[in-house]
């Protein structure tokens, strides 16, 4: 934790509004890059599905950046100074960059199942870390984890068989997840 802020919200602590900012500060440099990452896959799909892919992405780009926006503008409303520069976010991030270029759109959507993964996994443990400090900032949280929960949704169901399973089951790396998905829709198994 570094300095307290001067002020914060009503009801809050600066120690509060500090812990708050702190969490919500990781959420910002997540998403910030969940939002480049959309972008490079909307850039990179190729393939039969490419059409379908390329355009589902964008609103959900948008979407993520209107998170970032909300997230940011929660963080100075706490007290302290969001920071959402490439280099923060780099110096910051706790996972690799996004590991897969060019590719089929079935591959693309088998990493983004395990991006989606980890960010959602990510978020949901910041909305419950601020759950008995911040009600405002959790239900911002929860509210963003409604959205990012769909949009998997909307991946998964590109890797779902007709009987619910998954071709990117058991997969915990982007290439790995990506191979897995093409495998599975080369052979007719997803």
């Amino acid at each position: 934790m570094t300095d307290l802020p001067k002020f914060t919200v009503p009801s809050l602590t600066p120690e509060e509004g500090r812990t708050v900012a702190d969490a919500l500060q990781g959420r910002l440099h997540a998403l910030n890059d969940l939002a480049l990452t959309l972008k490079h896959i909307h850039w990179n799909v190729v393939g039969p599905h490419f059409i379908s892919v390329h355009e589902m992405i964008d609103p959900q780009v948008d979407a993520v950046r209107l998170m970032v926006d909300a997230i940011a503008e929660r963080i100075a409303t706490l007290g302290v100074p969001p920071q959402g520069t490439p280099g923060a976010l780099v110096a910051a991030r706790t996972w690799d960059d996004y590991s897969i270029g060019r590719a089929g759109a079935i591959e693309h959507l088998g990493a983004l199942d395990v991006v989606y993964q980890g960010v959602i996994g990510d978020h949901r443990a910041a909305a419950e870390a601020v759950e008995d400090i911040d009600d405002v900032t959790n239900d911002l949280l929860v509210g963003h984890l409604h959205e990012l929960e769909l949009f998997h949704w909307f991946v998964r169901a590109h890797l779902e068989s007709a009987g619910g399973s998954l071709s990117t089951d058991g997969e915990s790396t982007e290439k790995g997840s990506a191979a897995q998905a093409e495998e599975g829709a080369r052979t007719g198994t997803e």
